[in-house]
């Protein structure tokens, strides 16, 4: 255990330890956050899970009050980054992927130097400072300039001093990143008593399995917006490809357990004896499918079961096409024709004849017809030429723009 018991929010209040909506960031052109939703209780460990260049460390960051946002509202431990970053300060620790430790001085007056221990009488803040170091395995180091250690232990220190502060809101930026065997272990184990303790754990990861490991609910980050929120059986649900494939000795055999699966999304393979039927591979289902069988005195030869992971529904949810970006329904293809640029086109067709045949009848009957004609020919271009003149701005406003690189 970290050995404190956070206090949750300000007093008398019971809000989300960490509130976000509609949270903006962008650098220039680039679009790092666009519309972040987050809401993480008391005595829980989030994990935002999203690649390189999805904004995990930007949110972080503005989380901290470290980085200002664009737009959205945001309340840390009940506190407005924008309006009082110093409370916001005091409430969470961020850990980022650089340490931030004093090379010059050894783990312990890193430790010391940390303001709630500087609070302490000394011998209770050596006290804790100790502690913190059995507890991150830097006992051996506790005596040495930071500056001569390894970056695994200098990482493991980074957080040491983060825990010191006993902060409300932990902030972790891939904290097992570049640690050894014996450093993800004891960092997992620090998360998870954070959260046991009561406060809000906020952690980024590139590792679906990692997420799925250590949090309790996860936040699916992609190109600046929480694509899918959840637990991780709960991420598991919205994505297809489970299954059942049961394998049979005989052709009848196999005729016998499709007609007790009547199922349209069932699918036979009579060359290899085999029925898929899907599923989400629990156990559950599989002891229903054994039963239906019992009862019929079916003895499948051999059964698989097959589960998406973790993985399978970080691929599927990041690699949909981006909401409000489809193909309008009267497209027929990328690059293709509307039913608004066909009526156009054949607009102009009826138009263009109708004039080519009220000049060879002026021919034959004089300028005086022609004069006649020529306001019915306007009349009858008016209504293209408008709806020309609407058609181009709607097509650079649907044109997406080179240099966007979030959602619309």
């Amino acid at each position: 255990m970290t050995g404190h018991r956070a206090v949750p929010g300000p007093p008398g209040t019971d809000a989300p330890a960490v509130l976000v909506r509609g949270l903006r960031k962008a650098y220039g052109r680039r679009t790092a956050l666009d519309g972040l939703h987050l809401s993480v209780p008391h005595g829980t460990a989030f994990a935002l899970l999203g690649t390189g260049s999805s904004g995990k460390t930007t949110a972080l960051r503005v989380l901290a009050a470290h980085t200002p946002a664009d737009g959205g509202r945001i309340r840390i431990a009940g506190y407005d980054p924008a309006s009082d970053p110093r409370s916001v300060r005091d409430a969470a620790g961020l850990l980022s992927r650089a340490p931030a430790v004093d090379g010059r001085l050894t783990a312990e007056e890193n430790l010391l130097l940390t303001p709630r221990l500087r609070r302490l009488p000394a011998p209770s803040a050596r006290a804790r400072a100790a502690g913190l170091v059995e507890q991150l395995g830097l006992t051996q180091a506790a005596a040495v300039p930071a500056a001569t250690l390894s970056a695994d232990l200098r990482r493991r220190l980074a957080l040491a001093v983060l825990l010191a502060g006993e902060p409300e809101v932990a902030l972790l930026d891939e904290p097992t990143e570049g640690l050894d065997a014996v450093g993800r272990r004891l960092v997992r184990g620090v998360v998870r008593d954070l959260a046991a303790d009561g406060a809000a754990v906020v952690f980024t990861t590139r590792s679906p399995h990692e997420a799925a490991r250590l949090a309790d609910r996860i936040g699916v980050l992609h190109r600046g917006r929480i694509v899918a929120e959840g637990t991780r059986e709960e991420l598991l649900r919205l994505v297809p490809g489970g299954h059942i494939r049961l394998h049979f000795a005989t052709a009848a055999d196999l005729a016998t357990a499709a007609g007790l699966f009547r199922l349209h999304t069932a699918e036979i393979d009579p060359a290899a004896l085999s029925l898929q039927i899907p599923g989400d591979g629990s156990a559950g289902l599989v002891r229903a499918v054994l039963d239906v069988l019992d009862d019929a005195r079916l003895v499948p030869r051999r059964l698989s079961v097959r589960s998406p992971g973790i993985e399978d529904a970080v691929t599927a949810l990041t690699t949909a096409p981006p909401a409000g970006r489809a193909v309008p329904a009267g497209r027929a293809a990328a690059g293709g024709e509307t039913r608004g640029d066909r009526w156009r086109r054949h607009s102009a067709l009826a138009v263009t004849a109708a004039a080519l045949l009220i000049l060879a009848l002026s021919a034959q009957a004089g300028p005086r017809f022609l004069l006649g004609a020529l306001p019915v020919i306007a009349l009858c271009a008016v209504p293209l030429l408008t709806t020309q003149a609407r058609a181009g701005p709607r097509r650079r406003r649907d044109a997406p723009s080179p240099d966007r690189t979030g959602p619309p």
